[in-house]
């Protein structure tokens, strides 16, 4: 009997599946490949229920004879494997970045003669009610919270884009590339600073935007987007606020926030010594970690301690003494950060905090050190490496161009070949 095989990435079956089981179903044994987590976070899918639990929900369906593993999105081992005479998908492969699965699929085929079967994808109203369900319950509080800590046990290193409104969250949710190996790659998690919501403000960055502003910011992204969010607490304030603000997140969805460990009206990390910043003592800063740990009613919610000992020129000793004693005082991360464009101090600091703490998450921003790969990082012992300001540093020359040379063509034409069709930014706001 001759073999079909078909993989699914979905917690939910609806008609659409149903479809190509059947489809499958009339050329020979069906076999159906269940995604991995870490594969289906690749894949712009995050799972909602076990991977046991897929397979058992694959298993059950009327014509399926095989549930196999699929561990990686590009379908190599399994054909390799299985050598199935048809693979069987939906249509809505052939544009876009799946394209390169299909691609990888044919080259994989046509090796010993197999053959591809592309049905019509099932699109209703029912099959969108359906995918609109998933969407929702990613983006509910209870399991986008808690989706950070799922992925850094998941990933080599999870990666964190900013986002400072809806638009750029949207930006951060969608963006997918397709790499030279043919996988596809996104952003884990987005991250809300405080640079970036002020400067979207027209507002210095001192912590002049207070909590509540900051809230909606967050609000606004949490409406039209479903990955995880780390919040830029700045110092978090005096400690009988954070312990409020510890509460809000947490009940809000957010999957972590990040406080310095300075004291003092807020001056920018990267000034380093250049203008006076002041550094909380550690008994000080580890009272405020502790209380925010104290004030918190779920495990998902993370309190990072962000280091600025190598920013102040304090040295390493002093870093690494205060990561010891954060994490004893219940922080649930470590973020170091250098204004050094040599990544090299990051990674000593890096290599000595692992020779003592195998577990504790490390978080590193680098603004300055750009030259280093997130494969370096993690080599290092970096769980999420953070892009922190890269969007709005982009934005502003664009859009100031796009000003001067309206002003100096008195029409708009000249810009027009550099702008989004208004068609295409409908058609994101519309894919909601």
């Amino acid at each position: 009997m001759k073999t079909v095989y078909t993989c699914f990435c979905t917690d939910v079956i609806h008609e659409g599946h149903i479809n190509i089981i059947e489809q499958a179903h009339k050329y020979g044994k069906v076999i159906v490949g269940a995604l991995t987590d870490e594969a289906l976070i690749r894949y712009n899918r995050f799972p909602t229920v076990s991977l046991e639990d897929r397979i058992k929900l694959y298993k059950s369906l009327d014509g399926v004879e095989e549930v196999v593993i699929q561990d990686d999105m590009l379908y190599d081992s399994v054909i390799k494997k299985l050598r199935p005479d048809y693979v069987i998908h939906g249509d809505n492969w052939k544009e876009g970045a799946m394209s390169a699965i299909r691609q990888n699929v044919l080259d994989l085929l046509s090796e010993y003669g197999g053959e591809l079967i592309e049905v019509g994808y099932t699109y209703n109203e029912k099959v969108k009610k359906v995918d609109s369900q998933l969407a929702e319950k990613l983006a509910m509080p209870e399991y986008r919270r808690k989706r950070l800590r799922q992925l850094i046990d998941m990933c080599p290193i999870v990666k964190v884009i900013e986002a400072h409104s809806g638009l750029t969250g949207l930006i951060a949710e969608k963006t997918t590339v397709v790499e030279e190996n043919g996988k596809l790659d996104q952003f884990d998690a987005m991250w809300v600073s405080s640079l970036c919501d002020s400067t979207a403000k027209g507002k210095p960055d001192i912590e002049l935007v207070d909590m509540s502003s900051r809230l909606r910011t967050i609000d606004d992204i949490m409406e039209v987007t479903t990955k995880p969010i780390i919040l830029d607490g700045d110092t978090g304030g005096l400690t009988e606020h954070f312990v409020y603000n510890v509460r809000t997140l947490e009940r809000m969805g957010v999957s972590a926030v990040i406080i310095e460990d300075k004291k003092g009206l807020k001056k920018n990390s990267l000034f380093g010594t250049e203008v006076e910043q002041t550094q909380a003592s550690i008994e000080e800063f580890s009272e405020k970690i502790a209380a925010g740990k104290r004030a918190q009613l779920t495990d998902d919610f993370m309190i990072i301690a962000r280091i600025e000992s190598l920013i102040l020129e304090k040295g390493m000793d002093d870093a690494l003494a205060r990561a010891y004693a954060f994490v004893e005082a219940g922080a649930d991360g470590i973020m170091i950060h250098s204004r050094k464009k040599d990544p090299a101090e990051i990674l000593e600091f890096c290599d000595k905090f692992r020779e003592k703490d195998k577990h504790t998450p490390i978080v590193v921003v680098p603004s300055s050190f750009n030259v280093i790969t997130e494969d370096e990082l993690a080599a290092h012992g970096v769980n999420i490496v953070i892009y922190a300001n890269q969007l709005t540093r982009s934005a502003f020359p664009a859009m100031e161009q796009t000003a001067k040379d309206i002003l100096r063509y008195h029409r708009a034409k000249e810009v027009d070949s550099r702008l989004m069709p208004i068609k295409d930014i409908i058609s994101l706001i519309d894919e909601l």
